[in-house]
């Protein structure tokens, strides 16, 4: 087998994540996959690369060295591909990269950026690592992440990526079996759980020391295991685990969802953009006085100015194209504002949230006006159980 950029694409997603899984979603590949191409490249190559921890992925003295040569290479393809997309001026292709760990909130703030930019090729890439998409951004792979960072586990902000801040600490709740005692009260103390094994994801940057942490702090020592919360309800419901959850979470046939007494676990959420002016821009959408503005503002803080990202692997554009409109400069802030609004919506749909944001009386109450019922109707947010 001969080496190809590909390759050394794949060896630096895994020296970058420090894992095989995580490097496999981040390239979009499977792990067996990504397994199978580390071990034809180790043959080729004719010495092992990484050594598998219990912490992760790490380069061999091998892999260093080979490393300190791929990673120019790769970044040279890169420049190489945006400078002749750029020359090449398609403007009928643009595109807005965004990415985000998961949030209920995705849905909505896709909506406002299709109207926003109605001719731009919006698409969406989901990571549970923080820290990939935040490469990602760093990489010119992605235009904006949404990501949440765990209190006390800070993330890994590659330089040169700007960072504002939608929610400086959102509270995560906690989802127990139904039939759990604790599932009657309105919040749950640790104490409550103290019996029970917790699960976590091990691919959600700073989850699982956070959570240790927090654990430590109420002087517990309960089992922490790890599994993968997309599959997890099933477990959660037959009451074998408990497992941290976002307060926005739907709660599911046999799972309740309650905010825990104190508000232990916490995160930051912002959205993450290049802090490099750059000539990338993204199909104008509707005029300004049209298109769907912030509601009073966004919910937290914000740069004074809006600073354009720019573009890397995805399509460029120079200047109008023949059959297009000018092109304008891609608006971060609106963007942000957009994610605020998207964000409001989906937290004023829920109700324990909803209680929690009046009770701490939060910058979101202040920065946006409460959602009728009517207007939940509409969103397709709201049910009979889930506004009062």
């Amino acid at each position: 087998m001969e080496l190809e950029v590909r390759h050394l694409r794949a060896l630096c997603a895994i020296a970058d994540t420090g894992s095989l899984r995580k490097a496999a979603r981040q390239l979009g590949m499977t792990q067996p996959s990504l397994t199978t191409q580390l071990r034809r490249i180790e043959n080729t190559i004719g010495g092992r690369l990484f050594s598998r921890e219990v912490t992760g992925s790490r380069p061999t003295p091998l892999g260093r060295s080979v490393l300190c040569r791929a990673r120019p290479i790769v970044a040279e393809m890169n420049a190489l591909l945006s400078e002749v997309r750029l020359e090449a001026g398609q403007t009928a292709d643009a595109r807005l990269r965004i990415g985000s760990t998961g949030s209920r909130a995705v849905v909505g703030w896709l909506r406002r950026l299709r109207d926003r930019y109605p001719d731009a090729d919006t698409t969406i890439h989901i990571d549970v690592s923080a820290n990939a998409l935040l490469q990602m951004v760093a990489a010119n792979q992605l235009d904006v992440a949404f990501v949440h960072e765990v209190e006390g586990a800070p993330l890994r902000v590659p330089e040169g990526v700007e960072r504002r801040v939608l929610v400086e600490r959102e509270p995560q709740f906690v989802a127990l079996a139904e039939t759990h005692p604790a599932a009657a009260r309105p919040a749950v103390r640790l104490a409550d759980l103290a019996a029970d094994q917790w699960m976590v994801d091990p691919s959600v940057d700073g989850e699982g020391p956070g959570l240790r942490r927090v654990l430590a702090a109420a002087g517990l020592n309960p089992r922490v295991v790890y599994g993968d919360y997309l599959t997890a309800a099933d477990l959660v419901a037959s009451g074998e685990v408990v497992t941290p959850c976002q307060p926005t979470a739907r709660s599911r046939q046999g799972v309740a969802v309650r905010p825990l007494h104190g508000d232990p676990l916490t995160v930051r959420l912002f959205l993450a953009s290049r802090a490099v002016p750059a000539a990338r821009t993204v199909a104008a959408g509707p005029d300004p006085d049209t298109a769907l503005p912030a509601r009073n503002g966004a919910a937290a803080s914000a740069p004074d100015t809006a600073l354009p990202t720019e573009a890397g692997t995805g399509t460029e554009a120079a200047g109008p194209g023949p059959d297009t409109a000018p092109a304008a400069p891609l608006d971060v802030d609106a963007l942000f504002g957009d994610l605020a609004d998207a964000y409001f919506e989906i937290a004023w749909a829920s109700p324990a949230y909803r209680q929690w944001l009046v009770r701490n009386e939060s910058p979101l109450l202040r920065s946006h006006e409460p959602l009728t019922r009517d207007a939940l109707d509409v969103l397709d947010l709201a049910g009979p159980a889930e506004v009062s």
